[in-house]
């Protein structure tokens, strides 16, 4: 296995019970002090064996929580550490209009112009309201950028991210074959009751996805870093509440998911059985969410 901790390497020994001569006591006495042995390049630690990964083309160690992006859990296969992996920044998205288009499905339709303009009296009246309504909080839509230009570029890094992770971009929670089906998100399972949007809440939500299909993003710039990975930064100043996008990818089980290696999953179903709880698997299709905690989202 290329992928170890020093933890995992020192269960694979079998206890030795017939005696030996001195050369093997020898042998095997000097196997353990290099495994003693072994800091964290970065660290400069030998604490945590646990957590200390091994390269596995230059076997130096590193400690899960002191790289970036950080690693939740001991990878599968074959690891490699940042001097060995050579990550290199993406090909960015062809910042084109009709390619940009295609590639979000964005919606140009009479209708959704007319949309346009009843939306934006909406969001209007709502910001005029909410000095009044100090004391009860609501979700607040968010302001997509004027400049059209500016926001081609936002939509296309965007993109770039996506197809760096080889990801489909999706707005939607999506039901595959062999996964949980649509019937399995059953809100009465959720143990303690699910909380339920308002009617105004409801439809600020509506509103952004409306917006986001006539392409009008949320003001946000996705951006590669070679050790942090994708993360997103915003263009502008987001007021508290405001809705950003929603959570989304393929559903399935949570019982299935249990020792997967992948950090960007969401809680969907938190249910009293356990069997039937859910989760989002953002790792085939996704939207922006993905990337905002800028963690294990490397572009190999």
């Amino acid at each position: 296995m290329v992928l170890r901790s020093r933890a995992k390497l020192q269960k694979s020994y079998t206890p030795v019970t017939y005696e030996s001569d001195g050369d093997s006591d020898s042998d095997s006495n000097s196997s353990d002090s290099d495994q003693d042995d072994t800091c964290c390049e970065k660290c400069g630690s030998g604490n945590f064996p646990s957590k200390l990964l091994l390269c596995d083309k230059c076997d130096k160690g590193y400690h899960m929580f002191c790289l970036r992006p950080i690693l939740v859990s001991v990878p599968k296969g074959s690891w490699f550490c940042p001097s060995c992996s050579r990550i290199k920044k993406p090909k960015s998205f062809p910042l084109v209009q009709t390619k940009i288009i295609e590639f979000f499905r964005i919606q140009r339709t009479k209708e959704s112009i007319k949309n346009q303009s009843e939306d934006t009296l909406k969001k209007r009246r709502r910001s005029s309201s909410i000095g009044r309504l100090k004391k009860k909080r609501k979700l607040l839509a968010y302001n997509p950028t004027e400049d059209p230009q500016r926001r081609l570029e936002q939509m296309a890094s965007l993109a770039t991210a996506l197809k760096a992770s080889r990801t489909k971009f999706s707005n939607e929670l999506t039901y595959r074959p062999a996964m949980a089906p649509r019937s399995a998100n059953c809100a009465a399972l959720e143990r303690g009751g699910m909380q339920v949007l308002s009617k105004e809440d409801t439809e600020t939500l509506n509103l952004c996805k409306r917006m986001m299909q006539r392409g009008e993003c949320p003001p946000l710039m996705v951006v590669f870093d070679s050790n942090e990975g994708f993360t997103v930064q915003a263009d502008r100043f987001i007021r508290d509440l405001t809705i950003i996008t929603e959570y989304v990818g393929d559903v399935d089980y949570l019982m299935k998911h249990e020792y997967d290696d992948g950090d960007s999953m969401m809680t969907l179903l938190s249910a009293a059985d356990p069997s039937n709880s859910l989760v989002i698997c953002p790792d085939k299709r996704s939207n922006i969410a993905r990337f905002i905690s800028g963690i294990n989202n490397h572009s190999q």
